[in-house]
């Protein structure tokens, strides 16, 4: 299975344009969060229209998932935590978002939302407990899902994945997370500047599992990871050029950039 990792478009239409070209390319094409852009002039009930047409336009063409970030978070659930209502309504529609489950091929897809207290965590750790078992049954009785993927907004604390340049910038809670269920990859955005910064990555590997951050760049062409799970082998495409990793590695490989 071929895999597309883009987050952090921030309402940018040509870079969705180009998702919309090469999705045909790819056997599941994943949004990672933030679609929206909170600072735009264009309101975001306006945006979400727009967005959710993009979406469309993916979906006609291969497998897509969508989870919510920070930015698209658009009002309180009935809990009064935040929430990305306007992707919670496309899912009757038909598209696979936040708290929602796939198998693709041999892979089960998790879809984290982002998670804005208490109840919301709750409801993701119960998600990750879930699925979980389902691998595991499917690994005993050698039928279903043999990997799993993991689509997060906000990448673990302690990761170069995570770096601002500055300073850590990831979930805290997410470290623990992977250590409990150890998926084999995790696609996450949210820190626009981990690939391009000295000691940052936009790949790092946590015991068994892959962590992969594409970051966020100007142009009409996104930054994005290709990821063949088949070939276990993932590639970085930037205005840097391209990276590429053997993901039979134990470790994200050295940087020869900086």
């Amino acid at each position: 299975m071929r895999i597309l990792l883009v987050s952090d478009l921030h309402y940018t239409l040509p870079q969705l344009d180009w998702v919309v070209r090469a999705s045909p390319g790819f056997d599941l094409v994943v949004v990672a969060g933030d679609s929206l852009d909170i600072s735009s002039a264009v309101p975001p009930d306006v945006q979400s229209v727009v967005l959710l047409r993009y979406f469309r336009l993916i979906q006609a063409q291969t497998r897509l998932v969508v989870s919510s970030g920070n930015h698209d978070l658009t009002g309180p659930d009935a809990h009064g935590e935040q929430c990305a209502a306007w992707l919670h309504s496309a899912a009757e529609t038909g598209l696979h978002t936040d708290g929602q489950s796939l198998v693709v091929e041999d892979t089960l897809v998790t879809i984290c939302p982002w998670w804005d207290g208490p109840v919301g965590q709750a409801a993701l750790s119960q998600q990750l407990i879930t699925d979980a078992a389902r691998v595991s049954s499917a690994s005993a009785s050698q039928g279903g899902p043999s990997r799993w993927l993991w689509v997060y907004h906000w990448p673990p604390l302690g990761s170069p994945t995570c770096w601002t340049g500055r300073r850590d910038y990831g979930d805290a809670e997410l470290p623990a997370w992977i250590r409990q269920h150890q998926p084999d990859v995790v696609l996450t955005g949210h820190v626009h500047e981990s690939p391009y910064k000295p000691a940052g990555h936009w790949a790092d590997r946590i015991g068994k599992t892959w962590v992969f951050n594409a970051g966020r760049q100007i142009g009409p062409v996104p930054a994005f990871v290709d990821i063949d799970l088949a070939g276990q082998v993932a590639s970085w495409h930037s205005l840097m050029g391209e990276e590429t990793l053997e993901m039979s590695a134990d470790k994200a490989p050295e940087r020869s950039v900086f």
